[in-house]
């Protein structure tokens, strides 16, 4: 189906396994009758309670048996009828009881312990499996009474084998014809495409066979990729395809596309670096981009018509066609994305795609939807679709196939894109067992895979206790939480956006900051712990999501100088770079991006996303200024603490006035104090011990790399400073 018709609104919808119309001769209409459990049945219909009564028996007919039921219960408008043996779906069965004769339809059967059991399985894989004398179509789907192969538009029909898969093979090289499933279920017949397709034709109308080697750019596959010592060395600097290169004045290409940031010695009319050029020497480890898989709402053919941030994911395992020069060519985009992350490895840039396993665009018209009908989602207590995600559809990844299909995509970009890391949308809406299983995934690739995700804990239809949440951060010890208590406790509740904080509020919430620059993860009387251990708190103060820092400055602060707004976003920004844990920032952060005061661009256009490089421009003291900070986050030890019990042997707060918070980092062969200052006048500080102090990092000072600055034990710090100073340690 054209992804143009996916362009409407989710969230009220009912799901395909709703109400069949089954018409009779004795004048009865709205007859349903629905399998929830191996031996139960729900039939209902107008009054239908008031012609049978309990014990009265039926029997559902298949092609093959007869099978004895009985009303168990009757209810308004149904009946509660059982049977003496399970009844098991992909085939026909009618109920008949009475004068009433009803097609039996499979429906909350699928929610089951029970279905799992007996058709989830864990070692087939899905999809085109190509070789190049025949390929094998394998889809999975206990309900579906037929299944056909659509192949080049040609017609064959597929064989049920065992457990719900279906398969056929086909003989001869089939690399890129275009295929699709027609499956019939309870009747109604849908043309599918395979959710495991690894390649499209335009806007997802088909899938591709593909021959995977063929689509390698030259070289892929014997490059290293960059490996970083120790995962809490990362910093992530978070990036959305096209608005890295989309800017007029950005001096690519290739601009919007996968290609625009494989370009080199791209710059602005005035010689200032852009795209990866300018990614490189900021000194980052990681770039999240934001999805890239195939998603919904923009037209592959068309794609300055429409924008959008990626989280309408359609197909998980292909990449989005928009952003390819050749949308056409169903394997261009393979190749272009496998360039992109080529490219990034070849300039010791590891690559983190974010991933949205929590929904689907539109549940209905979703291939897991229509090959079984209610399995790859929740459903509330009502039978009702789950939405903690707030779009409409929670999926259901606590089920097998569920699981497997996540588990078999984070092994596919892995082991054919070789990615390093993943981001996971909403997280809080997975379980426990399905990010341990991704861990152990990501445990066999030869370099560290950083795992990281939103734990907030969201109503989905899960219990408390199987949420992949930070409050069950320990029992997931690879996975790394995004710290949204760090985030409003440096600039104020993101749901309240006159509220300021430490940063941006002159010192308030200093009673946290201990807390926060520790890395969230020590009991402290204050407030609980955020992760289990400080390598797992991912720090930031902004992100795609809501309004940019100076956006959000903007509102909270209306009454400062830009300067002094700008300050203030730096101190943030330096804060979250220093405190222990991964520092997070969004692109164009360090430039004070702006969205024009929009706090949801999720679809909003270029002009309101795009980096803008002339401001970049502006800015070029600024941008230094992250560069120093970031590099001494990654060349000192003290700031990338191993573990909590080291944290506390090394780290102490320093007595300060309000505002300003201090503490010092010892190693073994150095001091280092660090002091905030968010008030608008200098506050005097007094220094742990005597000695030869140098200044590290300021955005006000320069920084003195070889000969001492100062003795003593006083010194004043500047408003809106962060202030780094280091001595040796005496022996």
């Amino acid at each position: 189906m054209d992804k143009l018709k996916y362009r409407r609104s989710v969230g009220i919808s009912e799901s395909l396994i709703g109400l069949i119309v089954i018409k009779r001769g004795n004048g009865m209409r709205n007859i349903t009758a629905w399998v929830d459990s191996p031996r139960d049945i729900q039939l209902n219909g107008p009054g239908i309670e008031r012609r049978f009564h309990v014990h009265e028996r039926g029997k559902i007919v298949t092609s093959n048996e007869v099978i004895e039921t009985v009303v168990a219960d009757t209810y308004e408008n149904g009946l509660h009828l059982q049977t003496q043996k399970d009844l098991y779906p992909g085939k026909d069965m009618d109920l008949v009881i009475g004068r009433i004769h009803a097609p039996v339809h499979i429906r909350f059967l699928v929610h089951t312990e029970w279905f799992d059991e007996n058709y989830a399985v864990s070692d087939e894989v899905f999809g085109a499996v190509f070789s190049l004398q025949e390929t094998t179509f394998r889809v999975w789907s206990p309900v579906a009474l037929t299944m056909t192969l659509e192949l080049d538009g040609q017609f064959y029909s597929m064989e049920r084998m065992y457990r719900g898969i279906w398969e056929r093979t086909i003989s001869g090289d089939c690399h890129g014809m275009t295929y699709a499933y027609h499956v019939n279920i309870s009747g109604t017949t849908a043309r599918v495409v395979d959710p495991y397709a690894k390649a499209l034709t335009a806007n997802s109308r088909d899938g591709v066979v593909t021959d995977l080697p063929r689509t390698d750019p030259k070289g892929f596959r014997s490059g290293n990729r960059p490996s970083v010592n120790l995962l809490q060395d990362s910093i992530i600097y978070e990036l959305h395809v096209r608005d890295a290169t989309i800017h007029p004045d950005s001096g690519v290409k290739h601009k919007g596309k996968y290609l625009g940031l494989t370009e080199r010695g791209t710059t602005t009319p005035n010689g200032f670096p852009t795209g990866l050029d300018y990614i490189k020497q900021l000194g980052v480890t990681h770039v999240q981009f934001l999805p890239v898989n195939d998603f919904g709402r923009v037209d592959d053919f068309a794609p300055d018509d429409q924008y959008n941030w990626g989280y309408d994911p359609l197909f998980f395992q292909a990449p989005e066609g928009s952003y390819a020069t050749k949308p056409a060519d169903p394997f261009n985009r393979i190749t272009e994305l496998k360039t992109l992350v080529q490219r990034f490895h070849e300039n010791d840039l590891q690559v983190i795609l974010d991933v949205v396993y929590n929904h689907v665009f539109v549940m209905e018209e979703s291939p897991f939807e229509q090959l079984v009908p209610g399995y790859y989602f929740r459903y509330d207590e009502q039978g009702k679709p789950s939405n903690g995600t707030g779009v409409g559809n929670d999926i259901a990844s606590e089920r097998a196939m569920v699981r497997k299909f996540i588990v078999d995509t984070i092994r596919y970009w892995l082991k054919e894109y070789r990615v390093d890391g993943f981001r996971f949308d909403l997280m809080g809406i997975m379980d426990i067992e399905t990010m341990r299983a991704i861990e152990k995934e990501a445990m066999e690739e030869p370099v560290p895979i950083m795992l990281l995700g939103e734990g907030w804990n969201l109503p989905t239809g899960l219990p408390f206790d199987e949420k992949a949440t930070n409050h069950r951060a320990g029992e997931m010890p690879g996975i790394r939480f995004f710290n949204d208590m760090f985030r409003d406790t440096l600039k104020g509740s993101t749901f309240d956006l006159n509220e300021q904080g430490y940063a941006n509020g002159k010192g308030k919430w200093i009673e946290r900051m201990y807390q926060m620059t520790a890395g969230s993860s020590m009991p402290d009387e204050v407030l609980p712990p955020h992760t289990a251990d400080v390598t797992q708190t991912v720090n930031y103060v902004e992100c795609h999501d809501n309004h940019t820092l100076w956006d959000r400055l903007m509102i909270s602060n209306p009454n400062v100088t830009d300067q002094n707004r700008q300050a203030i976003h730096q101190l943030a920004t330096a804060i979250t770079i220093f405190s222990q844990g991964v520092p997070f920032l969004h692109a164009g952060q360090e430039f004070f991006r702006s969205k024009n005061g929009d706090g949801n661009s999720y679809i909003s256009p270029d002009e309101v996303n795009q980096l803008d490089w002339q401001q970049a421009e502006c800015y070029q003291e600024e941008i230094a200024y992250m560069k120093e900070v970031i590099s001494l986050k990654k060349s000192r030890p003290a700031f990338r603490q191993l573990s909590n019990p080291a944290l506390r042997e090394r780290m102490r707060v320093l007595q300060t006035k309000h505002p300003v918070f201090g503490y010092i980092l010892m190693e073994y062969q150095e001091e280092i104090v660090v002091f905030y200052n968010p008030g608008d006048e200098e506050e005097e500080v007094h220094l742990p011990s005597m000695g030869q102090w140098r200044v590290l990092s300021s955005p006000y000072r320069k920084a003195v790399l070889t000969e001492p600055s100062m003795l003593g034990l006083k010194l004043t710090v500047k408003p809106y400073e962060c202030l780094v100073l280091c001595k040796k340690r005496q022996s």
